[in-house]
């Protein structure tokens, strides 16, 4: 029966198992070039279609990369593992410390395209945020690039009213980000709430995420609320999903 099903395997998908394989045993290392089409078709004895197929694959995988007029290289990067409820905690922003420190180790994150302006709240946001259609918000929108690969695009949503005339208005906000600065303000947050989906990213993505043909990405929007139960942020994230490893632990 296993033979059955590994024949009735599009050849393309059998190349690229292969190929990975090969990758996972240390056959290819990290920025090592892999076979290119030419290579494939004579080996596997396929249409370029295929071979091109197979390459792919690893491509949207996040294991490769094509890197123009010289092949597909076994990418050099190292997947970022996002401690979900870690990075969270008061004890990581209230100590003045980034919430995305927790995740980097000894790997230099960036935050880059910085912008912080006030707009009318979108439709979408203003029932979250639990405030009228139309009313002011805080934006803030960045991007963060990790070993210098951007790997993250994210905008938050605070009520102009809360944050006015605060550091938050400000393109750096200082020791422990956002989350501390609606502390001092009497806003400290206490429960999050974070939706997660997926989906194939467009083209103004792709283009600030460098993604690779293929490459879906995830989208994690957050919630931040008070101990009263009043939501004081909302953050769309949009991630890379090659980049990511999303960890959640906690005690049953």
């Amino acid at each position: 029966m296993a033979n059955q099903g590994k024949s009735r395997q599009p050849k393309y998908q059998a190349i690229a198992s292969e190929l990975k394989a090969a990758i996972e045993a240390g056959e290819y290392g990290p920025g090592d070039r892999l076979p290119g089409e030419n290579d494939l078709m004579a080996t596997y004895e396929v249409a370029r279609m295929t071979a091109r197929q197979a390459l792919g694959v690893l491509q949207s995988e996040g294991l490769a990369e094509a890197k123009k007029g010289a092949g597909v290289y076994v990418r050099d990067f190292r997947p970022l593992r996002r401690q979900g409820i870690k990075r969270l905690s008061a004890e990581q922003w209230g100590n003045g410390r980034s919430i995305w420190a927790a995740d980097l180790g000894d790997r230099t994150l960036d935050v880059d395209q910085v912008e912080v302006r006030e707009d009318p709240v979108p439709d979408h946001i203003a029932p979250v945020l639990d405030i009228e259609p139309g009313a002011p918000v805080c934006v803030r929108s960045r991007r963060f690039v990790l070993d210098g690969k951007p790997v993250m695009l994210a905008t938050s949503y605070l009520p102009a009213q809360l944050v006015a005339g605060s550091a938050i208005m400000q393109t750096d906000t200082g020791p422990g980000g956002i989350y501390a600065r609606l502390g001092e303000l009497g806003h400290k947050p206490v429960h999050f709430r974070e939706e997660i989906r997926s989906r194939m990213p467009g083209q103004a993505e792709v283009d600030a995420l460098r993604l690779s043909v293929g490459t879906p990405v995830m989208l994690v929007c957050r919630t931040a609320f008070t101990e009263e139960g009043a939501p004081v942020e909302v953050n769309e994230m949009t991630l890379d999903s090659a980049s990511y490893v999303l960890e959640y632990a906690f005690d049953a």
